[in-house]
């Protein structure tokens, strides 16, 4: 059984470089930081982004794979991501991106894959650089945000974007960035432990009542934190349906599409953990570790195994099983 982790970043050098080079000419503030870190700041994005070199070192991340109990590892990038950019200029950072991915994977073809990064921004560029990159080595999903600078993501102008996810077989994977309502979450670090979980509850709720899942009903979506706060709110969203008016268009409950999406583990709550896979099944759930924030798992096995009463048979479902087969690995 090989673990496969579906939730981990990496900031690979040479897009780190190309931002270095020429994010200022597009609208970013490039920098250092006290420690010698690159740094970005984006107009209109509440948080500052800096480059730490166990994000970006291959082999360094090998080896705290090692450490970790992880085989596999699912890379995407985090913030800024990047449709902040100009459309050309995000096109240019999606592509330098994807074809590192691609030579990580050459390099340690056991250990790294690669979710496409897209230029969002502009869905005909997006399509493009998707079906280009599709047919790299070692890529097996497309990587989003929860809104594309505050577009929903059932806005219909991304639906050809889903189309080619759809066609091509390959997972939609969701990312929280510059969540909804930053003016009142400055303090405590709200932006992240109450911002990024609830951007999931909004996400899921634009495909579900904008009608994405049911156009294209073999997308699948992995959502991380465990699905945010979108699972606890279908109660909810069920009853909306049944009683809005702005949702009468909805041919069935909010909660029949709760085994659309997959869900990783970072929940930091292990009976959480175990309600979750009583509500959409063991066959929902893999593993996430968040590689390498302050809001992920070091060893996110060892949560895993935290989690009450979990069989023989989920376990290895949740640990490898899952992501195989919606990575299609």
């Amino acid at each position: 059984m090989s673990v496969i982790d579906v939730h981990a970043h990496w900031f690979a050098p040479e897009w780190v470089q190309l931002l270095e080079r020429e994010g200022a000419t597009n609208g970013a503030t490039i920098g250092k930081n006290e420690r010698g870190w690159s740094t970005i700041a984006i107009p209109g994005v509440a948080l500052k982004s800096s480059f730490p070199p166990d994000m970006m070192d291959l082999d360094y991340m090998v080896k705290a794979m090692d450490g970790a109990g992880i085989d596999v590892r699912l890379f995407s990038l985090t913030n800024p991501m990047v449709n902040w950019a100009p459309p050309e200029f995000g096109l240019k950072l999606a592509r330098a991106f994807n074809d590192a991915c691609a030579e990580a994977y050459a390099k340690y073809p056991k250990r790294f894959r690669g979710a496409i990064t897209l230029p969002w921004q502009a869905p005909e560029l997006a399509v493009k650089e998707l079906e280009r990159a599709a047919i790299l080595p070692g890529m097996c999903g497309v990587y989003s945000a929860m809104h594309v600078n505050g577009k929903n993501l059932d806005d219909k102008s991304l639906w050809p974007i889903y189309a080619a996810c759809e066609a091509l077989a390959l997972p939609l994977c969701l990312h929280p960035v510059n969540p909804c309502g930053i003016e009142r979450m400055r303090n405590f670090h709200m932006r992240n432990l109450i911002g990024n979980p609830h951007e999931a509850a909004i996400a899921a709720a634009d495909l579900i009542f904008g009608g994405v899942l049911d156009a294209f009903p073999r997308l699948d979506v992995v959502l991380p934190h465990a699905g945010g706060s979108f699972p606890w709110l279908i109660g909810r969203f069920d009853n909306g349906v049944n009683t809005r008016d702005e949702l009468d268009h909805m041919t069935q409950p909010a909660s029949s599409y709760l085994r659309r999406f997959h869900y990783d583990t970072i929940s930091h709550h292990s009976r959480i953990m175990r309600y979750l896979i009583e509500m959409v099944g063991a066959d929902r759930i893999v593993v996430g570790s968040d590689y390498n924030m302050d809001a992920g798992y070091p060893r996110p096995v060892e949560f895993v195994d935290t989690i009450p009463g979990l069989t023989a048979e989920e376990r290895e479902l949740i640990l490898s099983g899952n992501a195989a087969r919606v990575l299609r690995l």
